[in-house]
């Protein structure tokens, strides 16, 4: 082989390597943004940059997947469903006490779940990966629950809130529980 043949087998390979490379990486793009949605342009725009955000969002996937979550047994199940229904009537009455305890119900769902409880961040982060279609409405309701905590959340505010969490905790218990008795807000 002359230097020249090698020359341009060794340019040849590299062009052909980084084509690969570029393709591997679109794909991997593409694949994260179909399953995160409007999670993945969240993580881009905090992240400031797509490979960030990416290698950011696969983090994530990689500590979910070491985490042990479980369904919940039919008795659980069936427990938090009747709080669930309790905490949607008692939103007429008391709205911002009712968003209290969704809240609470959808962290108590979690904890049940074997999500691990650290800030909402990362609480939010961690079901990103598996909801990542009510992820956005679950950091809106918690965005609604900390402005009621400081008188400054309407009751359209709240209401919007509720069946936010609705979403997110029809999802974490795996069957909705919303239509349950007739009661919709």
């Amino acid at each position: 082989m002359t230097t020249t043949t090698v020359i341009v087998l060794v340019v040849a390979v590299i062009v052909v390597a980084a084509i690969a490379f570029y393709l591997f990486r679109q794909w991997r793009s593409q694949k994260l943004e179909s399953h995160f949605g409007s999670e993945y342009e969240r993580a881009v725009h905090d992240y400031g940059s797509r490979s960030k955000a990416e290698d950011a969002l696969l983090n994530r996937q990689r500590r979910v997947q070491k985490i042990h979550l479980h369904p919940l047994d039919p008795e659980k199940h069936d427990a938090f469903a009747a709080q669930w229904h309790d905490s949607q009537l008692h939103f007429v009455d008391a709205p911002a006490e009712a968003i209290r305890e969704a809240d609470r119900l959808v962290y108590d769902v979690m904890l049940a779940r074997g999500y691990p409880m650290s800030d909402f961040d990362r609480r939010a982060e961690d079901l990103s990966v598996d909801y990542p279609q009510v992820v956005r409405n679950y950091r809106s309701a918690h965005e609604i629950a900390l402005l009621d905590q400081k008188g400054q959340a309407s009751t359209e505010d709240l209401r919007n809130a509720m069946v936010f969490y609705r979403d997110l905790f029809d999802e974490l218990i795996g069957t909705p529980v919303s239509g349950a008795k007739g009661v919709r807000l």
